[in-house]
């Protein structure tokens, strides 16, 4: 039966049919072979379950935070101190694009609002500035990929969702690995810059000009430390985080900036349910097949398959990873996290690795793909706001995607990159 729906899906999803549907028909296919009608009331009823889960109401609130930061000319102010700190370096505004998005990352949580939002502005000015445009749609498609890292993470919330996982503690966890991405990403900068001669942003900023641009930044700068340090100080849940930052990114945008307008924000609003709305069928389409999968009990016949191979939780832990990566280069990601993590969570946790860890690492696959052919995601956002040509983009994009690799392993061999904070904070 497993086989019946996978080649269903798969044949669907070839000829274009939208990917939940695929979903819901495979089950269907599924529910068909098992013969037994009674079940039927079953996949309608895990349809809705899998979209009636209190801590998915985070998904939409950080999703209208990043949406409402475009519209509020926050986004600026971050460009702007992001300059002040590292434009001065060779390779200057792909420095900025980095740091950028690193603070971008502690609002939003998503890679498609960075990858937005910031190339819409640095691609062309990177490209008036000597940059190659393929090079500058590049790193702000790689460095997008911070997003889903550090906290908070629409990826986080669904795999702790489903795995009954502190979200607060994911976050967190996720902080390390996120900044060694940036740091991955800017050395990477500095090496092409130095290559091809690609100049500073600016000069170096003295001491008084930081001071004044980051008293000028605070409204922005405060949005990420709301977020986290409301969740770990344990004052407000994640998905309490998510509504104290639009408030606040409300109040910032109508008061201080009065760059938000009543009009820019319901096209926020209506944006944020478009896109939630796709994530939540989704969600519900992956739990229906989800569910048949462990009635099949296709995770304890996996787990038993792979721990029969080796019982050596980094090799282990190797081979989930290149399932992953491989999967999420050919499926939307979000598809990818709700279908996955049922089957694959299961078989890590049975062999010793660390739940905290493995999100982690799960994560950064599915974040991976997002820059990945032949789906990558955010190099078709990338590729429009930046004009560069597509085919181009997905030939170029690939230095980027061994850079992020680099990064997946030395989080898979040092599992305290991602453990250590989680601990320090009792999460």
């Amino acid at each position: 039966m497993s086989i019946l729906m996978l080649l269903i899906f798969i044949l669907l999803m070839i000829i274009g049919v939208p990917i939940f549907i695929s979903l819901l028909l495979a089950s269907l296919a599924g529910f068909l072979y098992l013969a037994d009608y009674s079940l039927f009331d079953i996949m309608v009823q895990q349809f809705f379950s899998g979209m009636d889960i209190f801590t998915l109401l985070a998904i939409p609130l950080f999703i209208m935070t990043g949406n409402l930061m475009n519209r509020t000319g926050i986004t600026d102010k971050l460009l702007a101190f992001s300059r002040v700190l590292v434009g001065h370096f060779k390779g200057g505004l792909g420095h900025i694009n980095v740091v950028a998005s690193i603070i971008f990352a502690g609002i939003s949580g998503s890679a498609a609002a960075d990858s937005s939002a910031l190339g819409a502005i640095l691609i062309p000015a990177m490209t008036k500035e000597g940059y190659d445009r393929s090079y500058a749609a590049g790193i702000t498609a790689g460095s997008s990929l911070i997003g889903p890292i550090i906290p908070p993470s629409i990826f986080m919330v669904l795999y702790g969702s489903m795995t009954n996982q502190s979200i607060g503690g994911l976050f967190i966890a996720g902080v390390i690995p996120g900044l060694l991405l940036g740091v991955a990403f800017m050395v990477m900068n500095y090496y092409y810059s130095s290559k091809y001669n690609y100049p500073a942003a600016s000069q170096r900023a003295s001491l008084k000009e930081i001071l004044s641009t980051l008293g000028s930044s605070l409204v922005a700068l405060v949005a990420p430390i709301i977020i986290i340090g409301g969740i770990l100080s344990g004052v407000v849940t994640p998905t309490e985080a998510g509504a104290v930052a639009i408030f606040y990114t409300v109040i910032i945008g109508f008061f201080i900036t009065r760059q938000l307008t009543v009009k820019s924000f319901i096209e926020a609003l209506f944006e944020s349910v478009r896109n939630t709305s796709v994530i939540f069928v989704i969600m519900g389409s992956a739990t229906v097949i989800s569910w048949l999968l462990k009635w099949e009990q296709v995770p304890q016949k996996f787990a038993s398959f792979l721990i029969g191979i080796t019982d050596n939780s980094t090799i282990l832990l190797m081979i989930l990873s290149f399932l992953i990566f491989i999967i999420g280069m050919f499926m939307e990601e979000i598809a990818a996290l709700v279908l996955l993590t049922p089957v694959i969570a299961p078989v890590a946790i049975i062999s010793g690795i660390d739940p905290l860890h493995f999100g982690i690492v799960m994560t950064l696959n599915i974040t991976i793909a997002l820059i990945t052919p032949p789906m990558g995601a955010c190099v078709y956002i990338v590729s429009a706001v930046g004009k560069v040509k597509l085919e181009k983009l997905f030939q170029d994009i690939w230095p980027f995607v061994l850079v992020a690799m680099i990064v997946l392993l030395l989080i898979i061999f040092f599992p305290g990159l991602v453990t250590t904070l989680p601990r320090f904070f009792n999460l």
